[in-house]
C-alpha cells in the first residue's frame, strides 16, 4: 500500500456501532466492567483510549513501524525517550537541534546524571570520538532545526548498531512524506505532530514509532506511569490532519522551493538554508534518504544587524510571526529569541545560529503571494 493511501485508511475502520467513516471522539475518563476485570480491552483513558489506539496504529502504519505511542506533546515523547537511559549512560546529539530539545536534555535530565555530547554530525563518522562505554544513544534530526543540516541516517544506523546503541531520529522537519528513518536503520523515530502531521496549528501532540516489542513495551509503560497522555480530542485532530499530509506535503514541498530560489536571487540576501540546493552541504545524503526537500528554509542578510532581521520579521502579511512550524499557513520565526532562546548564545553563535537568523516554515498559500509578501518586507 502506497503511502497517499496509508495515510486515508491505515488504522481507520468504520464504527461499529454506528458505520462512522471518522474514528469518534471517545471523551470518556473510564470504562465499565461487567465484573472484577472483566472489560472490554478498555480500563482508564490514561492507559487506553480507541481514538488514541486509532492514531497509535496509523502512526505506526505510516512510519513503517509496528507500535505508535502517543503523547501529550513532542516535548514528552521526547522526555519518554529519556526516561529509558539511567544515570550514568551518555547521549549523543546533533549540536544543531530545536531549543526544546537542548533545554530538557540540560536542564532537566543532566540533573537525573545523564551526560549529553553536542556534537556536529554533517559527518556522521565524527560520532565515534564520542563514543565510550557509557553511551547508551544518539539523538538526531535531520533535516536540522533551524540550519537544515543533513545528517545520514543509515550511516549513524550503523555506528550505532556496532556499539550497540540506540538510535534516535527527530523526524517532525521531514514528516513520514519525505523520509521513513526505520527504513534506515533508526531504533526510534519522534514526532512533534503538532507541526506536520496535525497541520493546522490548532494542536499539541507527539509520538514516538518504533519496531521493536521489547521497546514498545517500555515506552507505553512509561507512557501510562508518567500519564503524558493526549485527550481524544487531539488524537482526533492528529488523525484528521494525517489524512492529507501527503497533498499538504506536495504543496509545502513546492512553494519552499520556489521561495528558497527566490531568496537565493535577492540582492539583499547574505545565505540560504535549503537542503534542495545542489550545493548544500550533504545535499547528495538529502536526496538519498528523502523524497523531497520540505518547506522550512532559513536565511540571513547581507545587513546582519537585529534592527534589519527585526524588520524583514515584522513586516510580512501572509507570513505570520509566531513560533511553531508545519501548519497550512506560512510563519516566520526568529530563532534567537524564540524557537531556540533556552541554548546560551556563545553556544548558539558557535553552531552558525547568529542572531540575525530567520526562520521560514513556508504554507500552502499561493507560491507567487508568499514571495510578493517576502519582496516587499526585504525591500
Amino acid at each position: 500500500m502506497k503511502l497517499g493511501t496509508k495515510l486515508i485508511h491505515a488504522g481507520v475502520t468504520p464504527d461499529p456501532s454506528t458505520g462512522a467513516i471518522m474514528t469518534p471522539i471517545f471523551q470518556t475518563s473510564t470504562y465499565v466492567q461487567s465484573a472484577p476485570g472483566q472489560h472490554k480491552g478498555y480500563e482508564y483513558a490514561r492507559t487506553q483510549n480507541p481514538t488514541r489506539d486509532a492514531l497509535q496504529n496509523a502512526l505506526a502504519a505510516i512510519e513503517n513501524g509496528k507500535f505508535g505511542i502517543s503523547f501529550g506533546s513532542g516535548l514528552a515523547a521526547t522526555d519518554a525517550v529519556m526516561k529509558l537511559l539511567n544515570p550514568g549512560d551518555e547521549v549523543i546529539a546533533s549540536n544543531d537541534l530545536y531549543g526544546g530539545t537542548y533545554r530538557i536534555f540540560t536542564k532537566i535530565f543532566e540533573r537525573y546524571g545523564i551526560k549529553f555530547h553536542f556534537a556536529g554530525m554533517q559527518d556522521a563518522q565524527n560520532i565515534r570520538n564520542y563514543i565510550n562505554a557509557n553511551t547508551k544513544l544518539i539523538w538526531i534530526e535531520t533535516p536540522t532545526n533551524p540550519l537544515l543540516n543533513i545528517i545520514d541516517i543509515a550511516a549513524c544506523a550503523q555506528i550505532a548498531g556496532e556499539h550497540n546503541l540506540l538510535l534516535a531520529v527527530d523526524n517532525t522537519f521531514a514528516s513520514p512524506y519525505l523520509q521513513n528513518p526505520l527504513d534506515l536503520g533508526a531504533n526510534i523515530v519522534v514526532h512533534s505532530a503538532t507541526k506536520y502531521l496535525g497541520g493546522h496549528s490548532d494542536v499539541v501532540h507527539g509520538a514516538i514509532i518504533v519496531k521493536d516489542e521489547e521497546l514498545a513495551k517500555q515506552l507505553y509503560f512509561i507512557q501510562n506511569s508518567c500519564g503524558a497522555v493526549p485527550g481524544p480530542q487531539d488524537c482526533f485532530l492528529v488523525l484528521r490532519g494525517l489524512k492529507t499530509l501527503h497533498v499538504r506535503m506536495q504543496r509545502h514541498c513546492e512553494n519552499g522551493a520556489a521561495v528558497a530560489h527566490f531568496l537565493r536571487q535577492h540582492a539583499k540576501v547574505e545565505k540560504v538554508y535549503w537542503c534542495g540546493f545542489q550545493d548544500h552541504p550533504n545535499h547528495d545524503i538529502a536526496k538519498k534518504q528523502m523524497r523531497g526537500y520540505g518547506g522550512m528554509i532559513s536565511f540571513t542578510l547581507k545587513d546582519d544587524s537585529i534592527e534589519a532581521a527585526t524588520k524583514v520579521l515584522s513586516g510580512t502579511h501572509l507570513f505570520s510571526l509566531a513560533e511553531s512550524l508545519g501548519g497550512v499557513e506560512s510563519l516566520i520565526g526568529h530563532p534567537a529569541s524564540m524557537t531556540h532562546a533556552s541554548i546560551p548564545r556563545e553556544e548558539r553563535i558557535s553552531n552558525g545560529l547568529v542572531d540575525s537568523l530567520i526562520r521560514l516554515s513556508v504554507g500552502i498559500e499561493d507560491a507567487d503571494d508568499l514571495i510578493a509578501d517576502l519582496s516587499k518586507a526585504i525591500g
